[in-house]
């Protein structure tokens, strides 16, 4: 199956729906020609495509390997007992689910287990980086259950444990969730254990972000700590988008019925083979390396970014993400996010802790992907900082971000 970059891409659809396959090759000639420093987004590669598009996506397979509501499963459960033992292996887990489809779906099912209507929950506070599903009044969290939001050290942009510790102790919370979309560091599970422990609370961990770091070492495992583990299976980790459970062996059928038949009807069985591969594909040297290389071109982009004049959350990052203040540049988030766009600089707005208006959000895992190394992300930094202090011209950067891009295409041409 040729990579839609390829010539011979697309060909049945183009012949049948060329509005729609336009809009495709549009996309792929969009995600070529810019960076993508969204850190939710990566770029998977042509074998995870492949077993995406692959006819597994045919087949109805309600249920779990051994037990379907549908015949003709053989081969999907053998895809399926793949997809979980490799996860397994690469996560030291007893148990993973892999048929959550998406990071938000995890944590509903982890709600399920542990929780009911009304429960006391303690996360992370939306305005500290904390995620809809964390006790946003606009999600089924914020609506079902009582969240108490910690947050993070004002001084310092770090999470206070302490905090944490007081607001258990005096809310008595049934479960406590850390986890976080745009804080830039490693998080303390032992210590979330402790205070969980502390208090008779269930430890639910969101590791949606670093879960790709943990795959390569290159982050703490939240496995050993929490009572349930979500995790999103694209970000760093380079697979389909889609989620995944991870927990004890004593939690394995809750887990299971929470997904099927509680909160989801049938697997999609394409999206689990495509999760077996990137599983593969994570427990190679390479993607180790690879992992470390993320890290690194974080830490490069994080002070680069300090000494053009940004305001670096946490003063720097252990993880892939960069979440910084544009203001003493001389402009808001939203604003610096438009002007950014325009250069061909593709990134996100996110909460700035105890500060106002919105700060970027900034990844390095699809740039490392691509091949990118620290001397790329130094000079990254400086186009950064030019357009958001409106003193580069456009049109000037957005061609060195196209001659960038091409020297480092997200497919080569094989």
């Amino acid at each position: 199956m040729p990579v839609i970059t390829e010539p011979a891409a697309l060909e049945a659809l183009r012949r049948q729906d060329p509005e729609l396959a336009e809009v495709i090759l549009g996309e792929t000639a969009r995600q070529a020609d810019c960076l993508q420093l969204i850190a939710a987004e990566n770029f998977m590669s042509p074998a995870v495509l492949e077993a995406l598009g692959s006819p597994l996506a045919n087949k109805y397979a309600e249920g779990y390997p051994g037990a379907r509501h549908h015949g003709g499963c053989e081969l999907v459960d053998v895809a399926e007992r793949i997809a979980v033992e490799r996860a397994r292996a690469l996560f030291g887990a007893e148990h993973v689910n892999v048929q959550a489809h998406s990071g938000s779906s995890a944590v509903l099912a982890a709600y399920a287990v542990l929780l009911r209507p009304g429960d006391t929950v303690l996360a992370m506070g939306l305005t500290a980086g904390g995620h809809l599903t964390h006790g946003s009044p606009a999600n089924f969290s914020g609506r079902w259950f009582d969240f108490v939001p910690y947050g993070v050290d004002p001084a310092t942009g770090l999470i206070d444990l302490d905090e944490v510790s007081a607001l258990a102790r005096a809310h008595r919370p049934k479960a406590i969730v850390c986890g976080s979309i745009s804080y830039p560091r490693h998080i303390d599970y032992a210590g979330f254990r402790a205070v969980a422990d502390d208090v008779g609370a269930h430890l639910i961990a969101d590791a949606a972000h670093p879960m790709g770091l943990v795959a390569g070492g290159a982050a703490p495992n939240p496995v050993p700590y929490a009572d349930i583990v979500c995790a999103t299976t694209h970000k760093v980790l380079r697979g389909p988008r889609g989620g995944m459970l991870l927990c004890s062996a004593e939690l394995a059928d809750r887990v299971d019925r929470a997904v099927f038949p509680f909160t989801q009807g049938g697997a999609q069985m394409h999206t689990i083979a495509a999760k077996a591969v990137a599983f593969g594909e994570a427990s190679t040297p390479a993607f180790t390396a690879y992992a470390h290389q993320v890290v690194a071109n974080a830490e490069v982009l994080a002070g680069a970014l300090e000494a053009e004049g940004f305001a670096v959350t946490t003063g720097g990052t252990d993880t892939h993400l960069v979440t910084v203040d544009p203001a003493p540049l001389g402009a808001q988030g939203q604003v610096a996010r438009g002007r950014l766009a325009s250069a061909g600089l593709v990134l996100d707005t996110c909460a700035l802790p105890y500060g106002e208006g919105r700060g970027l959000r900034l990844g390095t895992a699809a740039v490392t992907t691509q091949g990118m190394g620290e001397a790329e992300m130094a000079r990254v930094a400086v186009l950064l900082s030019g357009v958001v202090r409106d003193v580069f011209d456009v049109r000037t950067v957005r061609e060195e971000v196209r001659e960038l891009a091409g020297r480092f295409p997200p497919y080569p041409a094989r």
